[in-house]
């Protein structure tokens, strides 16, 4: 490890769970580090040559990194930071009784930190690695750190029980802020085999809630699957090992992106199905039934923000998604049957609907919500741009519409991509 002082060197502030395996992980990347926690055990345990908890190998890397000279550790904040270029900021963000999480050790840290940068000949670049809300970084740190400090979020995507090699086989790194102080904090992952992820800094700090309550979602979908398979007879493990089969749309970014409610004949058809069946059997499926609701929600936002906007509304796509003419269930209907409730001037315009050849329930359902809606949809896109004085597109146009749609210079509200809030 003799080339580690040739390199930036790094002061982990917190020597809990994330900062003392983030601090045994680079110095074994050969970096200079230091450990600070106000807790003298845990500095006590490092200097020792031992980890201040139980992670399998932590132990191991902190002697070695120790016995190198790589690694060492201080109650001293001042003494921990003096001659540092990037401190990682690795403290507690614990639960507040209301649910919020609690951002006081952060507000100490970067209280107790401003005083100490005064006199640095340049400003020290601060990552903080806890968990926090977007806005915490800029709110809490920025807004008590004081000048001599860049500030840029870190998250950490570490797992109890497999720490060491989610930090060294990192899947995703992610850095937000400053560009050029971002790329500094990234460079410290360089040679992991992950490409960094460069973003703004609230998007850094969402993408860590992002990913964890993904993993909840993902767990407590599992289990109310695999509990009314249980009641059926079904085996949920051979049910959940089968789905994951599938990586083009189950284990894939399919899907996962914001955008416009779901609808058609299928996804509303089968969860009521289920939910149904499910509530028959006196089997309590909270997750699978707020799925409805919460596609619900998302379309009255969605109608909310096309009631903002004034005048004469076109809107691109009436199916309920693109290249088809499926208008079972889809969502723009029911948007549309909500402007019209509240007076205004809408026509629609979709490629693909000719409403003279729409035939059986297709046909039946978008009567029955719209009967006049031959009077609204209009043949062709240019003549709905020449109408209308905002556009509302609810489903993704093909390169040509897309062209027209931003050659016309009209006002256009998005909800084919992330929504509004």
């Amino acid at each position: 490890m003799s080339e580690a002082f040739n390199k930036p060197r790094v002061a982990v502030l917190g020597l809990g769970y994330v900062g003392c395996v983030s601090a045994a992980c680079l110095a074994r990347q050969g970096y200079e580090v230091t450990g600070i926690d106000p807790d003298a055990y845990k500095v006590d345990c490092v200097l020792r040559g031992a980890a201040p908890f139980y992670e399998p190998g932590l132990d191991d890397l902190v002697r070695e990194t120790v016995a190198a000279g790589a690694l060492r550790a201080t109650t001293s904040l001042a003494e921990g930071i003096a001659g540092m270029d990037i401190a990682l900021v690795c403290v507690g963000t614990p639960s507040e009784r209301n649910g919020n999480l609690s951002t006081a050790a952060l507000y100490r840290v970067a209280n107790d930190l401003r005083p100490l940068l005064q006199d640095r000949p340049g400003p020290l670049v601060v990552a903080i690695r806890s968990t926090v809300f977007p806005g915490t970084c800029e709110e809490v740190v920025m807004a008590n750190i004081g000048p001599r400090a860049i500030v840029v979020a870190n998250p950490e995507f570490l797992r109890e029980g497999a720490a060491l090699r989610d930090f060294l086989e990192p899947s995703l790194i992610v850095v937000g802020g400053e560009p050029d102080a971002a790329r500094r904090v990234a460079s410290l992952y360089a040679g992991l085999g992950a490409e960094p992820c460069l973003v703004s800094l609230r998007t850094a700090e969402m993408i860590k809630y992002a990913c964890n309550t993904f993993h909840a979602v993902k767990i407590a979908f599992a289990n109310e699957i695999g509990t009314l398979a249980a009641r059926l007879g079904v085996s949920g493990e051979e049910v959940m090992e089968t789905v994951c089969r599938d990586e083009k749309l189950n284990l894939s970014a399919a899907y996962l992106k914001p955008g416009f409610a779901f609808g058609g004949s299928c996804l509303p058809k089968d969860l009521r199905a289920l939910v149904y069946r499910a509530s028959r059997l006196d089997v309590d499926l909270p997750l699978l039934t707020s799925v409805l609701p919460s596609n619900d929600a998302h379309l009255k936002r969605a109608a909310g923000d096309v009631l903002d906007l004034s005048g004469r509304i076109g809107i691109f796509g009436l199916a309920f998604k693109e290249n088809t003419d499926d208008l079972r269930e889809s969502p723009t209907v029911t948007l549309i049957e909500s402007l019209i409730g509240k007076g205004r001037e809408v026509r629609v315009y979709d490629p693909h609907i000719k409403l003279d050849q729409l035939h059986g329930s297709n046909r039946s359902f978008v009567l029955s919500a719209i009967p006049h809606i031959g009077r609204l949809l209009e043949t062709d896109l240019a003549g709905m741009l020449a109408w209308a004085e905002h556009v509302v597109v609810t489903q993704k146009p093909d390169s040509r519409a897309e062209a027209v749609l931003a050659a016309s210079g009209i006002p256009t509200l998005r909800l084919d991509r992330a929504p509004r809030c």
